[in-house]
């Protein structure tokens, strides 16, 4: 008995689909699912790598959307709290396939685009290479471009495709009238920290009574207000704050603020 041999109208579809390597819906679905995992596995890493001042979380309706803020404690940002959201194209984690970062807070900075806000990860990194550059790259170079203190490690092609050229060109020309548009951005970046973006996974909201109260009872707790205890220099300060008194502490002042009547001591303090 001879074996059933399939006719060759059947057969040729098949070997067409394998000859033009199209990929089938089961094999981009694992692709798929693969980059996803890897992205996964980089967020994970953010949690003990993070640059310092930098603050991610992911949205709750896309994984490749990230909500961010970026605390500047020194240098010509100093206190700017900068807002931003980080995407990740669907084919992230292949080769030459930038995550986009923009900044929903405006930054008037060389680095950034003045009408966009989009940070200029493409200059930076002509070529992204997944198996060296990860969120975390993206992130250290969104922190670095606040206390960049020139661009002589640029190339020329560089420094002319930077996207913001008045601010680089003020940068050169005009340190007092760069610095004057610095500190601009810095207060209006500071006016609009309570303002969200619809969606945003990052919020700031103004301290209620609750807060202050906590602030006073740390305060008189350990002694010294932050300021004063930067000021002292005293490094056994940080010590003798603990994790079960802090707690103590909020769990006081959410009881206090709750109470009708407040005890002199928990109430907030006023300037003088």
């Amino acid at each position: 008995m001879l074996p059933i041999t399939p006719s060759p109208s059947r057969q040729t579809p098949m070997r067409a689909r394998r000859l033009g390597g199209q990929p089938t819906p089961s094999t981009v679905d694992r692709d798929q699912a693969m980059r996803d995992y890897k992205l996964s596995i980089e967020y994970k890493h953010l949690k003990s790598h993070c640059p310092g001042g930098v603050f991610i979380v992911p949205s709750f309706d896309d994984i490749r959307l990230f909500h961010g803020v970026i605390f500047i404690r020194r240098g010509a940002f100093t206190n700017g709290i900068f807002k931003f959201t980080l995407t990740c194209p669907p084919k992230y984690n292949d080769a030459n396939t930038h995550p986009k970062v923009v900044f929903s807070s405006y930054v008037y900075n060389p680095h950034v685009h003045p009408q966009t806000g989009e940070v200029d990860m493409t200059v930076a990194y002509p070529e992204w290479r997944p198996d060296k550059h990860f969120l975390v790259t993206a992130l250290t170079y969104i922190k670095k471009i606040f206390y960049i203190k020139d661009f002589n490690d640029l190339s020329e092609e560089q420094k002319q495709k930077l996207p913001n050229q008045e601010a680089y060109n003020k940068f050169l020309n005009d340190q007092d009238g760069y610095r004057r548009r610095v500190a601009e951005c810095v207060k209006e970046a500071q006016r609009s920290t309570y303002t969200s973006l619809p969606g945003s996974t990052i919020r700031f909201t103004e301290e209620d009574l609750c807060h202050q109260m906590m602030r006073n009872l740390l305060a008189e707790r350990y002694g010294a207000s932050e300021d004063a205890a930067n000021e002292s220099h005293d490094s056994s300060l940080p010590s003798l704050v603990t994790k079960e008194g802090v707690l103590e502490a909020i769990q006081q002042a959410q009881a206090a603020s709750s109470s009708p009547k407040l005890s002199p001591k928990f109430m907030p303090r006023t300037p003088n």
